[in-house]
């Protein structure tokens, strides 16, 4: 029976797969006659070719990144209709639907479907593929009283959800949409507006939940978040990798994956700190600080200012420059926007002294005007203005601010001695991941200098005066390609193309105006996904909430995982701030990852963390339960290494990590120079990664050991929270090495062969 259910799939796949390649060869041949189609050299014919360059290329990428798994599931519903659920929509020439995709209301069901609620679906089936061939089916019976005679015969069972959960990882995320749960479910197809946390414990699938939004969110409000975008934000570059190719898979390409430092543009912020500059930069009170370091540079002399221009003497007093400070300010609060203003004021009351002594009736206003214009080029005033009120860049002012402790002191007096030394630090010092919300403070704060401002300005009136014209351009390309049936597009795709067309005809004409949205600073998204989000200081916070103002957000994490010192201790706390009665909290409750073996332990240090914390609850259990050895110190090395080889024989073709402490890693690095080690881009493709628990975040491993429990737990004042990260990394083993904290030590262990 199974054989014959199997061939059924077959023909149905099949015939999928024969429309898919016939797409996928109609794009790469549009695709091709562009690319070698002459153009005339005009803006105009460089922007259409490139448009649909981008189309047919974008067409492309989605219908080859869905040749694995294509089809993974089919609903049999009571009113006798049948279809097939797969990762894109896929309809043959009379636009009869061969493949539904998953994100349409039509497919919800065949992840809501219960069997106490049926949802009017008599059985679900999850088909497995390998290639393009269907090597398994397994079937939910949903609704037996409407199934038939016949019907009962086909059912096919086996458990598609725990088949996947005990597969071996690969180093790389995978997408879950065969399997999807109801709870996951309903977290994916939430509204758009607000912003939505995601809060559940290790290995509920948090971020594969999140992603699989994303793609949701992408495909429901096409119109809106085409236009705006959607950007994912994660911890740490190793966990952007390891999560690179589930949208991907899923048919959308489209969507900035980037790390919180990656946020402001410019500067690479990836330089060490120690937990207590992070913990000290992150506060909130560092916006303050960064406003009175800017206003520490404005200056007001205690005494008047006396120089000579030509034959006159001329004096600036301090009230007359803290009258043109406060004038300017109030005019534009921002500061390099308000120092031209400053200039003003100042220019006018040095010319205003030289008319009072040639007397102002033989002065006319041309006079006044070209003897303002000598004084603004003239070295001296130049020099008195820039000490006065000097136009600033973040960048300058934080180098600064960091490594000069008078400065830093008057900017933050609440700081004590010790915690300035612990941020201080030279001139030419590398950016760290805790500057970048700094920087963007800063950049809030000054404003753009004179010569930007001109600039955009300038580009802002010339792309005016294209637009229309573009615009008109764009629509007549579009009417043309669609009536000789060049291009095949859906009809609610055709404005978008226009949009695209315009858009690009301008890119074209002012390159400056284009550019990758993660590296501009101004850049706001229509949709912002944040992993591991209690991690993120208040800083961070300020700064990315700059990127999503209309609040339309999902922030997944895990409070009692929260590592950092400046990190997230509520919920409530941090978003009646930034989004009072617009966000909305779902959980998760069901560990996939995690089994019960390895829970026992996790449990324990989640109930030293707070007792009142329930752990999530595993799907299932191995067998196997973790091994807890005491090592002694000088042997830990040796015992590392072993644990190593056992447990390569014991996974196969499984990935290992070992999990160390921070403050340790290169002396373990040195020690096992065999294994891939964080600064390597590959480190999640070696079959044993060496990890420290900020890298270890959000992956997941078929073994984990951890070396030097005791380590962990002293390495910060969240030391327990990263303790319950590390073990609950394993979906298999966990060995855990070295002196055994308290918390474990109640911990049944079992010898291990």
């Amino acid at each position: 029976m199974l054989e014959q259910e199997i061939a059924v799939e077959q023909g149905d796949v099949t015939a999928m797969y024969a429309r898919l390649d016939v797409l996928r060869e109609k794009a790469r041949g549009d695709l091709g006659r562009v690319q070698v189609e002459e153009t005339t050299g005009t803006d105009q014919a460089r922007s259409e070719r490139e448009s649909f360059t981008k189309l047919y290329s974008g067409r492309f990428a989605q219908l080859s990144s869905v040749e694995r798994g294509l089809c993974f599931g089919r609903i049999d519903e009571t009113s006798g209709e049948r279809f097939h659920i797969g990762r894109i929509g896929l309809f043959d020439d009379e636009y009869n639907p061969l493949l539904i995709d998953w994100r349409t209301p039509v497919a919800q069901v065949f992840y809501r479907a219960t069997a106490a609620e049926p949802l009017g679906v008599k059985r679900r089936r999850h088909i497995r593929l390998h290639g393009r061939t269907v090597v398994g089916v397994d079937d939910d019976l949903l609704d037996a009283a409407a199934l038939g005679e016949n019907e009962r015969g086909t059912l096919i069972g086996e458990a598609a959800l725990l088949s996947s959960l005990g597969a071996s990882r690969t180093g790389r995320m995978n997408e879950i949409v065969a399997t999807i749960q109801s709870e996951q479910d309903e977290i994916i197809r939430s509204g758009l507006p607000g912003v939505l946390v995601v809060q559940g414990g290790p290995g509920t699938g948090k971020t594969v939940v999140a992603l699989h939004r994303a793609a949701y969110l992408l495909y429901t409000y096409r119109e809106q978040l085409g236009r705006t975008g959607v950007l994912v934000v994660g911890p740490n570059t190793t966990f952007l990798r390891y999560i690179d190719q589930v949208l991907p898979s899923l048919g959308e390409n489209d969507v900035v994956l980037a790390t919180v430092s990656e946020l402001y543009s410019g500067v690479t912020a990836t330089a060490p700190e120690s937990a207590e500059a992070a913990r000290i930069k992150g506060e909130l009170a560092m916006a303050d600080v960064i406003a009175r370091a800017i206003a520490g540079f404005r200056i007001v002399p205690t005494k008047a200012i006396r120089f000579k221009m030509n034959a006159d003497e001329l004096v600036l007093r301090p009230d007359a420059i803290r009258k043109a400070q406060r004038g300017a300010l109030a005019a534009q609060p921002l500061h390099n926007r308000a120092r031209p203003i400053f200039v003003r004021r100042i220019i006018k009351t040095l010319a205003n002294q030289i008319v009072d002594r040639i007397g102002k009736q033989y002065v006319g206003d041309a006079d006044v005007e070209d003897l303002e214009q000598e004084l603004f080029q003239d070295d001296q005033v130049l020099e008195i203005l820039d000490r006065l009120w000097p136009e600033l860049t973040p960048e300058l002012l934080v180098s600064v601010l960091f490594s000069s402790d008078e400065r830093l002191a008057a900017a933050a007096p609440y700081l004590t001695s010790a915690e300035r030394s612990a941020v201080l630090r030279p001139l030419s010092a590398a950016w760290t991941p805790s500057d970048a919300a700094l920087l963007d403070e800063a950049a809030e704060l000054l404003g753009e200098t004179a010569e930007v401002v001109v600039g955009r300005k300038r580009e802002a009136s010339e792309a005016a005066a294209a637009a229309e014209a573009n615009r008109e351009y764009a629509s007549g390309v579009v009417d043309i390609e669609l009536t000789a049936e060049r291009i095949e597009i859906m009809p609610w795709e055709i404005e978008q193309f226009r949009d695209l067309i315009a858009q690009r005809t301008q890119q074209l004409a002012n390159p400056s105006a284009g550019g990758d949205r993660s590296y501009d600073r101004t850049s706001v998204f229509g949709h912002v996904i944040v992993d591991e989000a209690q991690e993120l200081s208040a800083m961070d916070w300020r700064m990315l909430m700059r990127r999503a103002p209309r609040r339309s957000m999902t922030l997944v994490g895990d409070i009692a995982q929260t590592g950092s010192a400046s990190g997230v201790r509520s919920w409530a706390e941090l978003l009646d701030h930034y989004a009072p009665r617009r966000w909305r909290t779902a959980e998760l409750t069901v560990n996939y990852r995690t089994p019960s073996e390895i829970m026992t332990v996790a449990t324990a240090i989640l109930s030293a963390i707070d007792p009142t914390l329930r752990p999530p609850t595993s799907v299932r259990d191995t067998g196997t339960r973790p091994f807890l050895d005491a090592v002694p110190a000088g042997c830990l090395v040796d015992a590392l290494k072993a644990a190593i080889t056992s447990e390569q024989r014991a996974i196969d073709e499984g990935r290992i990590a070992v999990i160390v402490p921070a403050t340790r890693y290169d002396e373990f690095a040195d020690a096992l120079p065999d294994v891939a080690h964080t600064h390597d881009p590959s480190v999640l493709d070696g079959a044993v990664a060496l990890l420290d628990i900020p890298q270890s975040k959000g992956l997941e491993f078929d073994s984990v050991i951890i070396a030097d429990p005791q380590g962990i737990l002293t390495n910060s004042d969240r030391g327990l929270s990263d303790l319950y990260v590390a073990v609950t990394r394993a979906t298999k083993r966990l060995t855990i090495l070295g002196e055994l904290p308290e918390v474990l030590t109640q911990v049944r262990r079992t010898p291990r062969p």
